[in-house]
């Protein structure tokens, strides 16, 4: 009796329901995998969807009864052309067997010319279904897929390669998931020519590839769990290092802090026992350092988490090489700005690298909508010329967030250094925002107000700096109009030379 049963589950695939069970199956895969599509933005799950639909779509055509056969009656002329849809799930598993083992970024040459082959095969299939298309003869495509099928199966062996080439683990998943496949269509198709020529009915042949059908995509679901449950691993990895990393910024901010503290401690002895003017002179121009050093050591807390809450996305969204660019460029911003407060001076050509570091990292933020462009005079040796650390810093922050954040449409900025005379170097700094005017008004109407000394601070650092020079510094605001309209600001720096 048992043998008997089991005689008739693989005899009568299309009546027993094996076909419906295993049409069911991949049903489920393709509306699950499509899904979570959506849920993870990754195209791997589009590409395992459609392989899965176009499989379903290949073997309509063996339905002849039951609730799924009535259901697709009004739509029955899609059952017609399964050489096509045998021809679109072989193409898709390709681009999603290359995709999941990410053989373009490991093995470039070889995924060049395996997708060569494939789309030399892929146009073939067009031109198969244009003739179609234009005559009416399906005949020729009915023959054109036995030449197909002789293209695809060297292919698909020349793609092995990469396959077993791969340092994946993952490729074990894509190798034996393949490789039962693979055995179940030959074993399939010889038994079916046997069927043939002893003149008996080739049902049975298709029990075994439904079989293969489900085996396959067993082994490839589990694979995507197990490549879903590496991006996690990673995804936490990275949070931990971001975490690492930040504490190590923390304990640097913590030890400078400290010499800072005093250091300030030493200049207020150092007043109680001195009084002459040059002391006092020399006193009040440290102070000053050490007040924009403490300020720039607990460095705007809003700057520091946005730009974390950045990488937090970047790590989100799983763009790891977006996160781990993001996060050099922030921690190389931090340890030099947190390495420019021992010192009281710096070099131009130093000054300049933090401006632009601060401003990717600012204009990533802003989805980098800011054209921002640096210029310099190329008869300026940046490495000799002494400025104030930070010198330029506040300026640029006022710029972005006070001119250019509150502005719609094209927003510029834009950074000049050039050589006034033999005496001084200028510095300008102009933006299109929507101008100071525009700004006060809008600060003006907030509830909770704020002064902001770090504009102050600077112009009182600068005199500082100069008094050790011959030659005048100067800041000047100049508000820019177009057809008397605001339309930015324009700060110059005048550094002294000698």
């Amino acid at each position: 009796m048992e043998t008997s049963s089991l005689t008739y589950f693989f005899n009568q695939p299309h009546q027993n329901g094996f076909l419906v069970f295993t049409l069911g199956i991949l049903f489920i895969l393709t509306v699950y995998h499509f899904l979570l599509y959506f849920q993870h933005k990754d195209k791997l799950y589009l590409l395992y969807s459609g392989y899965t639909f176009f499989i379903i779509l290949s073997q309509l055509q063996h339905l002849r009864e039951g609730f799924l056969f009535e259901f697709l009656q009004p739509i029955s002329q899609i059952a017609k052309y399964p050489e096509v849809y045998t021809e679109m799930y072989y193409f898709i598993y390709a681009f999603f067997a290359f995709k999941f083992l990410e053989i373009k970024k490991e093995l470039p040459l070889w995924y060049s010319w395996c997708f060569k082959g494939l789309y030399v095969i892929m146009a073939y299939c067009v031109l198969k279904l244009l003739f179609y298309v234009t005559t009416g003869n399906y005949k020729f495509v009915y023959q054109g897929y036995f030449y197909f099928t002789m293209m695809m199966t060297v292919l698909g062996i020349v793609m092995y390669v990469p396959f077993f080439k791969s340092k994946s683990v993952l490729k074990y998943y894509m190798i034996s998931g393949s490789m039962v496949l693979f055995i179940a269509s030959i074993s399939s198709l010889l038994y079916y020519l046997h069927l043939i020529e002893v003149g008996k009915k080739v049902e049975t042949a298709y029990s075994i590839l439904y079989t293969g059908f489900i085996l396959e995509n067993i082994i490839f679901s589990l694979g995507l769990g197990h490549k879903q449950k590496l991006i996690l691993e990673e995804r936490n990895e990275s949070q931990k290092q971001l975490i690492q990393q930040y504490l190590e910024n923390e304990q640097l901010r913590e030890k400078v802090q400290k010499k800072l503290e005093l250091d300030i401690e030493a200049l207020n002895k150092q007043t109680e026992l001195k009084k002459l003017e040059a002391v006092k002179m020399q006193y009040d121009k440290e102070l000053a350092e050490l007040k924009v050093a403490t300020l720039r050591n607990q460095m705007n807390p809003h700057f520091i988490f946005n730009s974390l809450n950045s990488i937090k996305r970047y790590i989100i969204d799983n763009d790891k090489v977006e996160a781990v660019f993001y996060l050099n460029k922030f921690s190389k911003l931090i340890r030099k700005i947190l390495a420019s407060t021992i010192d009281t001076e710096s070099s131009l050509q130093e000054e300049l690298e933090i401006l632009e570091l601060y401003m990717s990292i600012e204009n990533t933020r802003l989805d980098n909508t800011v054209d921002f462009s640096l210029s310099v005079d190329e008869a300026l040796n940046l490495r000799m010329i002494k400025v104030p650390p930070l010198i330029t810093q506040p300026f640029i922050e006022n710029a972005i967030w006070h001119g250019l954040a509150l502005k719609k449409g094209n927003r510029k900025l834009t950074v000049q250094v050039f050589k006034v005379n033999e005496n001084q170097v200028q510095i300008d700094i102009v933006d299109n925002g929507i101008g100071r005017v525009r700004s006060r008004e809008i600060k003006e109407k907030k509830i909770h107000q704020r002064s902001s000394v770090g504009i102050k601070l600077t112009e009182e650092r600068l005199q500082h700096f100069a008094k050790n020079y011959k030659s005048k510094s100067t800041i000047v605001f100049t508000d820019l109009y177009e057809k008397n309209q605001p339309e930015g600001t324009k700060v110059s720096l005048l550094i002294p030379l000698v």
